[in-house]
């Protein structure tokens, strides 16, 4: 029997579902034990953590990181830079230790007690953390433009009425600054099951029970990662659209200790 005629049935399964979809529904089978420790683990970060009253805001901006103080201090200056001034600014550390960072009122961080090196977990955190209408991601390594928080809301709240979550265009940079592209693809369910153009670095959404990140434990080597899994699946109940402007500087890092996507 040839090769061909043998990977037949995988081939038209990846047509009509979508390889990534396929992929995803493997991962849960073989790697949701691993989500039950990571979610105790979560919860217990989450009580040890917490302040009373938790920080609010119209939008709060979780920031994941793991050892880069200088990429670390500007993602957080481009947080604060925004036009956006109701916001808070979550910092959660994946177990290594803080550097200095601004002393801004709107500011909060916080260390992990361990090094849990599952980065929904550590955004989760952060989530979790605050209250807020609306909750924006963004990496340690990369930055957003001034008006990055300013055009989402500005879909979100429209007057006639908005979806609950919008992504912008990601403008893509190698390590020394150089432009590789920007990656600006219009939302489609069906598209996004067969080609992975979902990064949370310039998704904000509205807060709901679903707006939460696997807590499969991914390693560089397994796909799809966990933003193209909370986009496609907060997209089941909710309305997303793609804002084709680019507010996002997203370094194309081969060094990331979350994800080697480019």
């Amino acid at each position: 029997m040839s090769v061909r005629l043998i990977r037949a049935p995988w081939e038209l399964l990846k047509r009509v579902f979508g390889w990534l979809v396929l992929y995803e529904a493997w991962n849960k089978v073989r790697l949701s034990w691993t989500a039950v420790g990571l979610r105790r683990f979560e919860t217990r970060e989450v009580g040890r953590l917490g302040v009373s009253p938790p920080p609010r805001a119209l939008v709060a901006t979780v920031i994941a990181t793991y050892r880069r103080p200088e990429s670390l201090r500007r993602a957080v200056a481009a947080a604060l830079g925004q036009t956006v001034g109701d916001q808070v600014v979550v910092v959660v550390d994946d177990g290594a230790g803080l550097p200095d960072l601004p002393s801004d009122p709107r500011l909060y961080a916080v260390s992990l007690s361990r090094n849990v090196g599952v980065a929904g977990v550590v955004r989760n955190v952060g989530v979790r953390l605050s209250r807020s209408r609306y909750v924006a991601f963004l990496d340690d390594d990369n930055v957003w433009e001034r008006d990055h928080l300013e055009r989402a809301l500005a879909a979100l709240e429209a007057p006639s009425g908005g979806p609950d979550g919008v992504y912008t265009a990601l403008r893509r940079v190698s390590a020394d600054g150089t432009e590789l592209d920007v990656l600006s693809v219009p939302f489609s369910r069906r598209d996004s099951a067969h080609a992975s153009f979902l990064d949370t670095n310039a998704f904000v959404a509205r807060r709901t029970r679903a707006l939460h990140f696997s807590r499969l434990r991914r390693t560089p080597s397994v796909l799809p990662r966990e933003d193209w899994e909370l986009i496609r699946r907060y997209s089941r109940r909710h309305t997303v659209r793609h804002l084709p402007v680019p507010t996002v500087r997203y370094l194309a890092n081969p060094d990331s200790y979350y994800t080697t996507w480019l």
